[in-house]
Formats: structure tokens, sequence, C-alpha cells
């Protein structure tokens, strides 16, 4: 069974000091099952990464090496996330409080009937009260 990787877990992996053991874990999983992502992780991963080296948290180099171990696992692209947005995405962004970006990778999970990895408290919230599994933390 494969999982919805959403941009936090992604990003908890790459900065110093932020991967976890279940962190780790979780990308071990990636690694041999591949992970499913709405068609807005790239653009929130590649932006988190730019703050990173404009706050100086990593360098260029460290960008291009986080993209490169990214573009080698095997992550699909849901290219239905749109179709979702306007009925499904925005009744559980205000259903639980969330914002869209974040409701669509609970979204995702509902519609995949997977497990959800977020290290972000209020989309794990949500995702425990929609039944959907939660991995990483």
């Amino acid at each position: 069974m494969s999982l919805v990787l959403d941009s936090s877990s992604t990003l908890g992996w790459f900065y110093p000091g932020e991967a976890t053991p279940a962190l780790n874990e979780l990308f071990d999983r990636v690694v041999v099952q591949g992970a499913f992502v709405p068609e807005l992780w790239k653009i929130e991963v590649a932006n988190s990464l730019c703050q990173g080296i404009r706050r100086r948290r990593i360098t260029a180099s460290d960008r291009a090496e986080a993209l490169a171990d990214l573009d080698a696992l095997s992550i699909s692209v849901d290219r239905q996330t749109g179709k979702h947005v306007w009925l499904e995405t925005l009744s559980l962004a205000d259903k639980h409080n969330l914002t869209v970006y974040d409701a669509t990778y609970l979204e995702l999970a509902l519609r995949l009937s997977l497990p959800l990895a977020t290290l972000d408290d209020d989309l794990r919230n949500a995702a425990q009260q929609e039944g959907v599994a939660l991995l990483g933390k």
C-alpha cells in the first residue's frame, strides 16, 4: 500500500535537524512503495526550498540535491486534484478550518483510501476526524 505525502513531511526530511526516525522510516517506505501527491505539492516544495535558501537554512546545492532525490522517487502526481477543489476540498477546508492547500492533501487521501503523511497538526487532527490513517511525526 502506498500513501499520500504532503509538503511538510517532504520538507522535514530535508531540512537539517527536522528529520525524525518516523520520517526516515516514512521515506524508506516511499522508496519501496512510492507515494501520491496533489498537483500543488511540487509548487509548495519548490517554494519552501526557495525560502530556505533566502533564510539561509539551506544552500542552493542542498536544494538541488533535495530535488534530485525527490525526482528519483516514484511519486505520482494526481491529475484529478483540480476537479475536486470547488466541492470536496472546499467542504473539507470549511469543515475542519484548514487552508485549501492542506485540505487538498486530505481530499486526496480520502479519495484514494490511503494513509496521509503530514507533520501539520491541524491537518493531522482533521485526518483523524475523517478516519484517515496517519504516518510521520
